[in-house]
């Protein structure tokens, strides 16, 4: 998931299990106030920061866009981060999110808000900025506040609601001394009050379930922001914000923000079009920027760690140039094809080298385009995750699920991602909260660090034995004779298998025997599927079998060797297997564009499986069916994906970490615990947590509920995802924000000769 800036609150966070109560868990202490103030995000904010007087007033800023949103209403279940993008520029928010991703009190919205009673029921009394009206001259007030609370109270199923935390707690809201002071009385207590009533909606949308569903999914008539909507244009895939005439806060520099829906493996040329001016990139576009900007004297990102080397840096490697990728082979043979006595290939190779002509003066165009913008790189407010499915097969035993945790070298991970893009690589601690946020601790001890000795200690108490028997399966039986008696060479066309009668994928990721053309005329198949093992097999399209060599004893990437080469120093003497079963894990993974980070990261985790015995076979999907068919119906082992960190984990994080239960047909109701691991501790300290006014102690808790999930090993934090973003140099106040709520009125072109402050603007 993609995340622009962040949020106050974040983007929804869109069977047998074993407990880990019996687990040693580290007594944790609070932090004091002093120590919380030392801990910072681990990278910070780029955004080129300016004083608003060296800003220019006026012009438009073209910020590109995953897509124009379904609906925009944030509270809907098809909300995406388009939709929060719009709704921080146009709506009211009463906390925004600072550089540490601690919420603070939006002065242009409130003069104060604070608990004015405990006992016997928590009340809010928020009192109003007394000149914050909606773009319809009426004044913001009690009667907003009442709206949103019955819209999302989730008492009404009229509403189609996406979320209720929160506003499901309060029991009545009143008007004070007058209609800028709002009175809010819970129910029960509730900790994360400071994330309710942001975005704010007016009573217009609020007030009534047919405009709260229909009403405000493609405009918004009524509205509080230093912009205003003006347009939604789905055709075009453009929605234009303008300067909000009713604004009472600090004039919007822009004039105006259009939100150009471009997808991310087209950014780079719509740059060099000129069609945007702001958008986000994945680290191959973000380095062929930074090359076409070399002549400003700006360094090129580092390349792309080499597989089978983890952690290493690469050459800097120039994004493929059309026309220059042919090996010099390839290019001699293209030249002796063209002007060779065979007429009708030299015309086809003819215009295969025109068209990579073509091609090459293009890509050069564009790269004389590019070098007119920069690169702004931070740390996003989430983070990538190893998820372990625990519902079936091997990994609902918590002993094997530790295993693979404990054979992960997460600094190596960190280091493989971040490391070529000049980022801090440093692992995550914690699933609730990240660096520079005050729930923030490494509890990863709670689980313990890399160890490999200790991995296949875990393997071999849960009954997996290296070099065990395993099963033949009849069908395989049935394959083999088909094939011809063991030792003869299999019948063309026939599909080769491993020992055990998986499929083994080699260099295209398919059996042999199979047309490709014919396969898979597109050239790439919706699913593709390699297997690691201890001796690691391939099958290639000559039908022969190999086997592939560790290039971390020197081999070349990709190069195979006839099979029954001695397998590298290290590798594993044979197959895990239980029950004459082999301990083989499903790694499923997403295809398509701003996926390569992730299939090397797997890669990197599939090798570190393999020296504790761990066989892992990759399944790659396409990317729009990764979650809903896989991941959220639970057909993985092992997958990677990511999760927003949030100001209110107590609130945010309880529905992923949730135990699941079972509903009435049989089936378990997980909310977003995809890896359906969860624990009655873990669901008790959420429950404490938010149900405390005491903030030190809510820390508390939820650290504490952090350590125990750990402990569970259901999921595995990575490193903090890398935030990317080209712009013109000369835009002030916008790239890559980090945990920062946004400032659209700050947001600008310099002034001619002006140049970016050392430290940001504050408000």
């Amino acid at each position: 998931m993609s995340h622009d800036g962040v949020g106050l609150r974040a983007v929804m966070r869109s069977v047998a299990f074993l407990t880990a109560g019996a687990l040693a868990v580290p007594v944790l202490t609070a932090c004091s106030a002093d120590d919380e103030e030392k801990v910072s995000p681990v990278a910070a904010q780029d955004i080129a920061p300016a004083g608003r007087d060296q800003v220019t007033d006026g012009g438009t800023l073209r910020w590109a866009v995953d897509a124009v949103p379904a609906t925009l209403n944030t509270f809907q279940a098809d909300a995406d981060t388009t939709t929060s993008r719009v709704a921080g520029a146009v709506l009211p928010s009463l906390y925004r999110l600072d550089r540490n991703g601690r919420p603070q009190l939006n002065p242009d919205y409130l003069e104060s808000a604070k608990v004015v009673d405990e006992e016997p029921k928590q009340v809010v009394l928020y009192k109003l900025n007394q000149q914050a009206v909606w773009s319809d001259g009426r004044e913001i007030g009690a009667d907003d506040f009442a709206a949103q609370w019955r819209a999302l109270s989730g008492k009404d199923s009229a509403y189609w609601t996406a979320r209720n935390a929160g506003y499901d707690r309060i029991e009545k809201i009143e008007r004070g001394k007058n209609n800028l002071e709002v009175r809010v009385t819970f129910s029960r207590p509730y900790a994360d009050w400071k994330s309710l009533f942001s975005p704010l909606y007016p009573k217009d949308v609020m007030g009534a379930a047919a405009t709260f569903n229909d009403g405000a999914r493609s405009k918004l008539n009524v509205t509080a922001g230093p912009f205003a909507l003006q347009s939604v244009d789905s055709k075009t895939g453009e929605i234009h914000l303008t300067r909000n005439p009713r604004w009472w806060g600090r004039p919007a520099k822009l004039a105006e923000i259009a939100l150009v829906a471009v997808p991310r493996d087209q950014r780079a040329t719509a740059l060099a079009a000129n069609r945007i001016d702001m958008a986000d990139v994945d680290p191959e576009q973000a380095n062929r920027i930074t090359l076409a900007a070399g002549a400003r004297g700006s360094a090129p990102l580092e390349g792309p760690s080499t597989p089978g080397t983890p952690g290493t840096p690469g050459t800097p490697s120039t994004p493929g140039t059309p026309g220059t990728t042919l090996s010099p082979a390839k290019a001699l043979r293209s030249w002796a094809v063209a002007h060779g006595s065979d007429e009708a290939a030299a015309r086809d190779e003819a215009g295969v080298r025109e068209k990579l002509r073509q091609a090459a003066a293009q890509y050069a165009s564009e790269q004389s385009s590019l070098s007119g913008f920069v690169v702004r790189k931070s740390l996003e407010p989430a983070y990538t995750q190893l998820a372990l499915n625990g519902s079936e097969g091997p990994l609902a035993d918590e002993r094997v699920r530790r295993a693979v945790a404990r054979a992960l070298d997460r600094d190596e991970l960190a280091q493989a991602v971040l490391k070529p893009l000049g980022l801090p690589a440093v692992p995550v601690g914690s699933h609730l909260a990240l660096a520079g946020q005050q729930a923030y601790a490494d509890n990863s001890g709670a689980l313990g660090g890399h160890d490999a000795k200790e991995a296949q200690a875990l393997l071999v108490d849960a009954g997996w034995v290296p070099g065990g028997p395993v099963k033949e399966e009849k069908k395989d039986k049935e394959k083999g004779k088909a094939a011809g008696s063991e030792g003869k060479k299999a019948a063309p066309g026939s599909e080769p298998e491993s020992d055990d009668g998986s499929y083994i994928g080699g260099e295209d990721n398919k059996p042999a025997g199979i047309d490709r053309a014919k396969a898979d005329p597109a050239g790439e198949a919706e699913e593709h599927r390699t297997t690691h093992s201890d001796e690691q097999t391939a099958t290639r399209f000559d039908g022969k079998r190999y086997a592939r060599h560790d290039t971390r004893q020197g081999g070349a990437p990709g190069a195979y060797a006839p099979k029954g080469t001695a397998a590298p120093a290290g590798a594993a003497s044979g197959v895990l297997a239980k029950d004459g079963k082999p301990l083989t894990l499903r790694f499923v993974l997403p295809s398509g564009p701003g996926s390569e980070s992730l299939n090397t990261v797997a890669d990197h985790i599939s090798r570190m499986l393999e020296r504790i015995g761990i066989r892992t076979e990759t399944t790659k999907v396409a990317g729009d069916s990764y979650f809903k068919d896989h991941i959220a119906s639970g057909q993985y082992d092992l997958a990677l994906y990511s999760w927003p960190a949030s100001a209110f984990p107590a609130t945010d994080a309880r529905p992923i970490f949730a135990k699941p239960v079972p509903a009435a047909d049989g089936s378990l109701t997980v909310e977003q615990n995809y890896t359906r691991v969860g624990t009655d501790q873990v669901d008790q300290l959420f429950d404490q947590a938010i149900g405390t006014l005491d903030e030190s102690e809510e820390r508390a808790l939820v650290r504490k509920a952090d350590a125990r999930i750990w402990a569970a090993a259901g999921s595995i934090p990575l490193y903090q995802r890398p935030q990317l973003t080209a712009v013109r140099p000369n835009l002030a106040n916008a790239g890559s924000f980090g945990f920062q709520t946004p400032l659209y009125e700050d947001m600008g072109f310099l002034k001619k000769g002006a140049k970016p402050s050392a430290t940001p603007s504050t408000p």
